[in-house]
């Protein structure tokens, strides 16, 4: 008797109910397994493109309500992981997880994320390109302003180069002590020091909220990123 009373109140609890055993209902967060099964989806279906173009054109709107004058300085501000670069070969590979450090076994993982960024490897986000590209025509001044570190520069550099970002006006990276603090309250006056260089930053884009954050942005627009958050 006492064994199937046992196995009455584990299965009560198992089936979340008879009688409300676990009160007023579960508050745990969405499963995480389901969840990494959704981002993929999301990513495979052509959802994640579709959504990133339309972000990208009403970006590219602000464009065309400026036009450069003598004498003015305009400037695009653009994020790169994720913005103008995609890092989804590493991100499939460490199941969106944090990999730091170790080796990069493309396709089959793990991708240390040091690893994966001197290896310059990263493909261009391509509405970000055609952007970039659109900007860089109508006599805009292109900055990329990155969370990425200084020593990652040159690699940094070298795959921007490598996936058609030629000829912008800077690359602004955080120095490598990380003295900055985190990226929300490092990217807004790193925009307000390009200003103070004689820019007017007309249209900012990232994938980030806190990319947006702060001020020195006559536009802000945020790209989909539901793959990891950088605060």
């Amino acid at each position: 008797m006492m064994r199937a009373r046992g196995l009455a109140v584990f299965f009560c609890v198992a089936l979340a109910g008879c009688g409300g055993i676990l009160g007023g209902g579960s508050k745990a967060p969405p499963n995480v397994g389901e969840l990494k099964l959704e981002l993929r989806e999301y990513y495979d279906s052509g959802s994640y493109a579709v959504e990133f173009a339309a972000a990208i054109a009403e970006a590219r709107k602000q464009l065309g309500r400026k036009s450069p004058r003598l004498g003015q300085r305009f400037a695009v501000v653009l994020d790169i992981d994720e913005t103008a670069l995609s890092n989804w070969a590493a991100l499939q590979a460490n199941d969106f997880g944090s990999v730091t450090a170790g080796p990069c076994a493309l396709p089959q993982g793990p991708c240390g994320w040091e690893t994966w960024l001197a290896r310059a490897e990263a493909p261009a986000m391509g509405p970000t390109l055609e952007l970039f590209r659109e900007a860089k025509a109508a006599g805009f001044g292109v900055f990329f302003i990155s969370a990425r570190t200084e020593r990652f520069r040159a690699a940094t550099e070298r795959n921007l180069m490598a996936a058609g970002y030629a000829g912008w006006a800077g690359v602004v990276l955080r120095p490598d002590d990380a003295s900055s603090g985190p990226a929300a309250a490092y990217k807004g006056p790193a925009r307000c020091r390009i200003e103070a260089l004689g820019w007017t930053v007309i249209l900012n884009v990232g994938d980030q909220p806190s990319d947006l954050a702060g001020s020195c942005a006559e536009r802000s627009v945020l790209v989909p990123n539901p793959f990891y958050r950088v605060p």
